[in-house]
């Protein structure tokens, strides 16, 4: 059987949805005007969505609903609404990225299919058995990739029968997705909520390099990779760009339509993109997908680059542009024609006492007959009437029909009929009417009580270097960092753990390949009684060996169900919580039994890790693309400053991907006294860096106030306070 690839098309408006399915989109995203991350494009409605898909079913063309973003226990009772409603609709799937979602969905939800989001940073192949595990059907993988890496991720995929979805064109992060805080640090826009505001795009006072953009992207696109995509069994090829008007959804998805379409045909691929150059862009780049990852990547202005190909083209700016806007206005009339109205039904009721109630339902292409059990009486609660059936068969407008009229005049008398055969009737029609499936009855979102265990709170820290365990004697826990590169030095980490018993490993939210192997052989190796990982993959193998382990800061865990699913599905034994969550968003979580939460209370506050060299664009690093000794052997220290005057410091260290963080560091000491039960240890991050988190301050003696504080000190608060000025904890003022 042949096989085709999924060509998949944003939607973030229905003009959008209706460009991306005439252009030959195979599947659609887009999401409603909650619970998805990208608050920033119109979105739809409920009722668009039905109509939504009767057109696009009609047109061979599936529909996925992004719910992808973090959710809180406050939120909770209106994301449930929300589910009890789509599980009876002809969604084609649900793409997430929380999990506690991913717990709701499996135990209350399973016939609606879950798709991974990019948001969770897939990347290698205890992640891909992670999401396995919680019955995920498909993976949209880390777009950082190459293309051995996606093979190599791919044939995992198919061996556990899931589908490998991969972006090919569109906007690039620099930051990895997921993983990324600097909208959240810098102005309380969390881009895991979908209000990043994008301030890697902001202009920044010029650097060494002299570059006014220097963490600017080019676009991706793989479109000259297709040969290789289509060679590496992909199953669909996603097209980013639910903020993009119709005009770029139109042009871009047919431009890869046709593509596809020669593929499947074995003809010869176009090797012009100059369609693609004619709608908004930033220039275009597959470093990533090559394995080139360089000073190509970046372009130093954020704005569209369409115009400054003119200069390739014999036509004015004035032409270009007067084509450009004819385009749009003829393609807006033609998606003006298109309706997503959804399918009208006349309901029309026959019967008089001592009868049946005979219900005729008419739709544009079918006539339905219902009959009741019990025949009409003269009593009852309420006569049947328009304005009862009306109320008793709402549900049927959540369904890809909607009710256009009711028609009572054929009713003889004040007649009644008992409300459970109502009941009855309007199932039987919405099964016939929902292509033969039955309605799922709505569930309520169970109280969880949490458990009342109370322990006192120790303290715990974060080092990366063995010569910082000497003033750490105090502390409960000392928790050992991994670096990304682990395969690089794995012997002198195996060594280090063999003659450190008492350290804890933490393991970063990347690894990726050889790196991730070479943690599971270390993990192997050394047999530690107890890990922490920011990483799901890593958190899958500990379980999988019977090794007690934590789930990272990193984790962004942010909702009781996501400490559930940890618990339940992989036998996790405690979790951070978010740093991105508010005090009462946190108040709000309630623990599992026999289940420890953590709060990280002190640490640099990390903006971003990138798997490209930052360097390239600042400090003018000689080498043109990225090697082999990047990762394990680069050390390079810069800071940089835009023009609302806030600095970011740019840190990379050996066998560690670039990260850039706060020139602020995150402390949180009101936690303490405002949620005095609520964690089992609080953590300090104490690692130093040569360039920054500078002080004169002996880490024992932070430790000592730190325990101080949380014995009750007022005293120690006020020392910590002028000890370390330069922090912050915004986030925990205002939450996601």
């Amino acid at each position: 059987m042949k096989r085709e690839i999924e060509l998949l098309a944003p939607g973030g408006d229905l003009d959008a949805i209706k460009a991306a399915i005439i252009a030959g989109a195979n599947a659609v995203y887009c999401g409603l005007d909650k619970f998805n991350a990208r608050n920033r494009a119109s979105n739809i409605s409920f009722d668009n969505l039905q109509g939504i898909l009767v057109l696009a079913h009609e047109n061979n063309c599936q529909v996925f609903l992004t719910l992808n973003i973090l959710i809180t226990d406050s939120e909770l009772n209106l994301l449930f609404n929300l589910l009890n409603k789509l599980v009876n609709t002809g969604i084609d799937g649900i793409i997430i990225q929380d999990l506690g979602l991913f717990y709701l969905l499996n135990k209350y939800f399973p016939s609606l299919k879950i798709h991974a989001s990019t948001q969770l940073t897939t990347h290698n192949k205890g992640q891909i058995k992670f999401l396995k595990q919680l019955k995920a059907t498909r993976v949209n993988l880390s777009r950082e990739l190459n293309i051995n890496e996606i093979k190599d991720l791919n044939n995992l995929n198919h061996q556990l029968g899931l589908l490998t979805e991969v972006f090919v064109h569109g906007s690039n992060c620099i930051s990895f997705s997921g993983q990324c805080y600097m909208s959240s640090v810098q102005s309380g826009n969390s881009g895991n909520r979908g209000r990043c505001s994008q301030p890697c795009r902001d202009k920044y006072s010029s650097t060494n390099s002299e570059i006014d953009y220097p963490l600017n992207l080019k676009d991706n696109s793989a479109f000259y990779n297709l040969d290789e995509l289509s060679a590496a069994g992909i199953d669909s090829l996603k097209i980013e760009g639910r903020i993009k008007k119709y005009d770029y959804v139109y042009t871009v998805v047919k431009t890869w339509s046709e593509q596809l379409k020669r593929i499947s045909k074995k003809e010869p691929l176009r090797n012009d993109i100059s369609d693609l150059y004619k709608v908004f862009n930033r220039d275009f780049s597959n470093g990533f997908l090559i394995g080139n990852i360089g000073k190509n990547a970046f372009i130093d202005d954020p704005r569209d680059y369409s115009l400054k190909r003119l200069s390739l083209a014999k036509e004015s700016e004035t032409e270009f542009l007067d084509k450009k806007e004819i385009f749009a206005a003829k393609l807006k009339l033609r998606l003006d024609a298109i309706s997503i109205n959804k399918n009208p039904i006349d309901i029309r009721l026959t019967g008089k006492e001592g009868q049946v109630l005979t219900i005729e339902v008419q739709s544009t292409d079918q006539i339905l007959r219902f009959q009741s059990n019990s025949k009409l009486s003269t009593n009852g609660k309420e006569a049947l009437s328009e304005n009862l059936i009306q109320e008793k068969f709402r549900s049927l407008n959540d369904t890809e029909h909607s009710i256009k009229s009711i028609n009572c005049d054929a009713l003889e008398g004040i007649v009644f009929l008992p409300f459970k055969e109502l009941n009855l009737l309007r199932k039987q029609i919405f099964k016939l009417l929902n292509h033969g499936q039955d309605a799922i009855n709505a569930v309520k979102l169970p109280k969880l009580n949490g458990s009342r265990e109370s322990t006192k709170p120790g303290i715990s820290v974060l080092i990366s270097s063995v010569k910082e365990m000497e003033q750490c004697s105090k502390c409960d826990l000392i928790y050992y960092q991994i670096r990304n590169a682990i395969k690089a030095n794995l012997s002198e980490l195996v060594q280090v753990f063999s003659e450190h018993t008492n350290l804890i490993p933490w393991f970063p939210a990347v690894i990726i390949g050889e790196d991730f192997d070479a943690a599971i052989d270390f993990i192997d190796r050394v047999k530690p009684k107890i890990l922490v990982s920011n990483n799901t993959g890593i958190g899958y193998e500990a379980n999988h060996r019977g090794i007690q382990w934590i789930a990272g800061p990193q984790l962004n865990i942010s909702n009781s169900y996501a400490l559930l699913c940890l618990k339940q599905d992989f036998n996790c034994s405690g979790a951070f919580i978010s740093n991105e969550l508010s005090q009462m968003q946190i108040r709000g979580i309630k623990k599992p039994d026999n289940f420890d939460l953590y709060f990280s209370i002190y640490h640099p506050n990390i903006l971003m890790t990138s798997r490209l060299c930052l360097n390239h664009q600042i400090n003018k690093c000689p080498k043109t693309n990225m090697d082999a000794q990047c990762l394990p052997n680069c050390k390079t220290f810069s800071s940089i400053t835009n023009v609302k005057g806030q600095t970011s410091l740019i840190q990379k260290t050996k066998g560690n991907f670039h990260e850039m963080y706060d020139e602020k560091d995150y402390l949180n000491l009101d936690i303490v006294t405002d949620l005095p039960d609520k964690f089992a240890s609080y953590m300090m991050d104490l690692r130093r860096f040569d360039n920054f988190r500078k002080t004169d301050v002996e880490n024992s003696e932070l430790i000592n106030l730190f325990q101080n504080h949380i014995n009750g000190s007022p005293e120690a608060k006020q020392q910590l306070q002028m000890k370390l000025p330069a922090t912050s904890c915004q986030q925990y003022k205002k939450g996601i």
